[in-house]
């Protein structure tokens, strides 16, 4: 039975403040505000909060993200089934080592700080909104690449619903959502947020964040990173 720490996303928890700016430029639109007519409540933006605090801020490389589209929904993995207790009385070795992708670092041991090589202390939240929490796993490599996996429980059945890898990832909350971050050879940093579509976690925004450059034509710049499927993403064994 897993002991490691766990904790679990309460609806409504882990607030995110959205990463765009309105700007107001000074003129009023045709369907603004008439005289008289009293301004609309402000609702509270979610902001980001880590799933693994002693890992945040961490964050070389883009993570591998999945695209939702164009796969088939994800199969259960084989030989496990979850009782009771759900997916946090389970053994998370026994999860890394049913599921192909994550069983080479499966027999790792386990670490509660970075800067070593090992398995982190597993988090439950719900993801998917069922009121169930899910399992997310992370597991850091000698080369400093680190893989995330989340499962999620049906019917009795451990379902992958997410697969990145980057070098230095730091996980984020945003409201149901995760952001994970890496940082990026130039000094800026990837950040891409997954969204539970109903089968798995899927991709919704992956943007790149530059630094001003130091040369005088250097600008700011913000545009959509790239991702793409497992089988386009570097293997997240390598260095």
């Amino acid at each position: 039975m897993n002991t490691m720490p766990r904790r679990l996303l309460l609806p409504g928890a882990a607030l995110f403040a959205v990463v765009a700016a309105l700007v107001l430029t000074g003129c009023a639109g045709t369907d603004g505000l008439g005289h008289g007519d009293s301004a609309p409540s402000v609702s509270v933006q979610p902001h980001p909060e880590a799933v693994w605090p002693a890992w945040a801020g961490r964050t070389s490389r883009a993570p591998g993200a999945e695209a939702s589209t164009r796969q088939p929904p994800p199969r259960p993995l084989r030989g496990l089934k979850v009782h009771a207790g759900g997916l946090a009385s389970m053994d998370v070795h026994a999860i890394l080592r049913a599921d192909p992708r994550t069983r080479p670092l499966a027999d790792r041991g386990m670490i509660d700080r970075p800067g070593r090589a090992g398995i982190r202390p597993p988090m439950f939240l719900d993801l998917t909104g069922d009121k169930k929490p899910d399992m997310l796993v992370a597991a850091d490599t000698e080369s400093g690449r680190s893989i995330l996996a989340v499962y999620t429980e049906r019917g009795g059945k451990v379902y992958p619903i997410l697969f990145t890898s980057g070098r230095s990832v730091s996980v984020e909350t945003i409201g149901p959502d995760l952001l994970v971050r890496t940082p990026c050879a130039d000094g800026g940093e990837q950040a891409v947020r997954f969204h539970w579509d109903g089968a798995r976690m899927s991709t919704v925004s992956d943007i790149k964040n530059y630094r001003r450059s130091p040369h005088p034509t250097g600008t700011d710049d913000r545009r959509p990173g790239p991702s793409g499927s497992p089988a386009d993403s570097p293997s997240p064994w390598g260095p």
